[in-house]
């Protein structure tokens, strides 16, 4: 039997992609908006984590937002803001509806670049573990060097999380042409620290990448 924490993960996962409307909920029944499109594209090429996040909500209208049995459980929600004269229980509904429809008929591209912060956590994730965690606004503070925080970041990342950072790398090169681009996104992913002095944002990940296939 799953744990009550467990009830709602992939609602959990969709909620959080509000967190870049500020969690206002700007979804019509006739269009989704900038948060739900960004989770229809990432979920575009795996239609089970739709079907899932459907069942949840479902779920939830079925049992009721205040009921007693999930209490727990919604908690540990993110919470969106409804639109004046709207309620919760309307905006999952029309949430809702524009999953049916995605289920239907994908029409989200994955390959469309992301276009918020989580959505670029969500296509690189070990990428924004690696930036987000060694190589935040504190980093100078804990590390004496970017090679020292790398090599702990190595230490601590299995072999298969190491390949996947590896290919996330080659990918996020790949959809940032411009070093703006670059910069703009790396900064998504978490990092708050320059690359090392005299290294470009664009040598330092492609310095990185090689450091991790070969170690």
């Amino acid at each position: 039997m799953a744990t009550s924490t467990d009830r709602f993960r992939e609602l959990r996962r969709l909620l959080s992609s509000y967190e870049s409307t500020g969690f206002a909920f700007d979804d019509t029944e006739s269009r989704p908006g900038d948060a739900l499109c960004a989770y229809l594209r990432q979920t575009a090429s795996d239609p089970g984590r739709v079907a899932e996040a459907l069942a949840e909500i479902e779920d939830l209208l079925a049992v009721g937002l205040f009921n007693d049995e999930i209490a727990e459980d919604i908690d540990l929600l993110p919470k969106i803001n409804p639109p004046v004269g709207g309620t919760v229980e309307g905006c999952l509904a029309v949430i809702d509806g524009h999953l049916r429809r995605s289920l239907e008929g994908p029409t989200a591209s994955p390959r469309t670049p992301p276009q918020t912060a989580w959505e670029w956590a969500e296509r690189f994730p070990e990428l924004s573990q690696m930036l987000g965690a060694y190589f935040h606004q504190d980093f100078p503070l804990e590390y004496s060097s970017h090679r020292e925080a790398l090599d702990d970041y190595i230490s601590d990342t299995p072999e298969s999380h190491l390949q996947q950072a590896a290919e996330e790398i080659r990918e996020f090169l790949t959809l940032n042409e411009s070093d703006q681009s670059l910069k703009k996104s790396a900064s998504a992913l978490g990092i708050g620290s320059s690359p090392p002095p005299g290294v470009r944002l664009r040598q330092w990940l492609v310095d990185v990448r090689e450091i991790i296939l070969n170690q």
